[in-house]
């Protein structure tokens, strides 16, 4: 099981398409830098220097193209639900990743394959006013909607025939076969865009048009700290206004772990709830104590002292409590509650991650001994270790031509 005190270094065999020669992104995480150079707007890079640029468009290559763009999955450590009010989040990405290909296809339709999320392979066509035709009867008539909405993102009307694969396994629980709650969804939209975007070399802004996609796909209703944590990597503070978002490092001493419920969550649902009770009065005190306590947490994180952090987190955990039942919202069913009794007293702090009711939690403590021990204990409450750890690469693309 992974946990420790820095990211895991462990990545995928794959590379960044454009950008070969930028410093080690893990060297910026543990300084708390922001990546450096300007962004680029016509790729996913973070340079302004395009070695595989000049491949593509200095020479003819044979071959049929085809695109791959990974994007990893996320958890929100502080800062749920006050996120929507512009409170300081902190999330980090995690090493399950969506991945995505693109490809040519002979046809006359596009096509889509989900592994991990439908079983088949459906066909489609799309009007010039970006209506979807499907061909294949569909589970439901959303079934597919976070996909067409990153596609009307583009002009695809000169576009040829294509191909696509969206491989989610990963992020499915395989005893259960059930959603773990990783962000999911906003990995598709990271990596489907960006893969889109290299495929057809779209000049457009990656991370806002992945955001755009998602909140339409969500109703408005995301606060979009999962696509801008799928984008970067690594782990950040993130603000909605504007999307702003630095990137932090992890902790010296401070160990974690994540641990899965075996109960699946629905996002969608929690964020209507909150929409219904928005003006009640004591629902809108309990948001400002919970906007007051994440800014602790966020501002204990980004000083990197450990014993600060976990001081601040009960007093979050708490109005996240009071939240939730001023809301209707259960962020603490699914056993969440009993795991945060279990560590409250103890030096260790234990809290749901993200939408709660379900999914993930995780523990952090000054130990690996005390995240072993309470780990143990979980497991009689009916958890179980999840074998992920932080990752510190956002979305990732490789080209190559068969």
């Amino acid at each position: 099981m992974h946990g420790g005190s820095s990211p895991s270094a462990g990545r995928r065999a794959c590379s960044i398409l454009h950008d070969r020669r930028r410093p080690s992104i893990e060297s910026n995480l543990s300084a708390g830098r922001s990546r450096p150079g300007p962004i680029c707007s016509r790729c996913v890079c973070r340079s302004s220097t395009h070695d595989g640029e000049r491949s593509r468009r200095g020479r003819k290559t044979a071959g049929q193209q085809v695109i791959t763009a990974t994007a990893p999955g996320k958890a929100v450590l502080s800062g749920e639900y006050a996120v929507l009010q512009n409170a300081t989040a902190i999330a980090t990405a995690i090493d399950r990743r969506v991945r995505v290909t693109v490809s040519e296809s002979p046809g006359e339709y596009h096509s889509i394959t989900a592994p991990g999320y439908l079983e088949g392979n459906w066909h489609f066509r799309v009007s010039g006013e970006g209506k979807f035709a499907w061909q294949d009867r569909l589970p439901g008539p959303s079934a597919f909607s976070l996909v067409e909405e990153v596609w009307r993102s583009f002009d695809t009307a000169q576009w040829p025939s294509i191909s696509l694969v969206v491989d989610t396994q990963v992020f499915i629980d395989a005893a259960t076969g059930l959603k773990l709650g990783l962000g999911s969804s906003a990995a598709v939209s990271v990596a489907l865009t960006a893969a889109l975007q290299s495929f057809r070399s779209a000049d457009r802004d990656t991370g806002k048009t992945a955001m755009d996609a998602h909140e339409r796909f969500q109703g408005g209703r995301g606060s979009g700290v999962d696509v801008a944590t799928s984008l970067q990597g690594g782990v950040i503070a993130y603000r909605r206004a504007g999307a702003d978002s630095r990137q932090l490092g992890w902790p010296a001493g401070l160990h974690y772990r994540f641990l899965w419920s075996g109960q699946s969550s629905v996002t969608a649902e929690k964020l209507a709830k909150l929409d219904k009770r928005r003006e009640q009065r004591a629902a809108s005190d309990s948001m400002k104590l919970l906007s007051k306590t994440a800014e602790q947490v966020a501002a204990a994180w980004s000083s990197g002292d450990s014993r600060q952090i976990l001081k601040a987190f009960p007093g979050y955990i708490d109005a996240l409590r009071q939240f939730s039942i001023d809301r209707d919202l259960g962020v603490f069913d699914a056993g969440h509650e009993g795991l945060v009794h279990l560590a409250s007293g103890n030096g260790i702090v234990y809290k749901p991650c993200g939408a709660g009711g379900g999914d993930i939690g995780i523990v952090l403590a000054a130990s690996e001994a005390a995240v072993s021990e309470f780990c143990g204990e979980a497991h009689q409450q009916g958890f179980r270790n999840l074998d992920i750890a932080l990752e510190v690469e956002g979305v990732l693309i490789t080209e190559r031509r068969h």
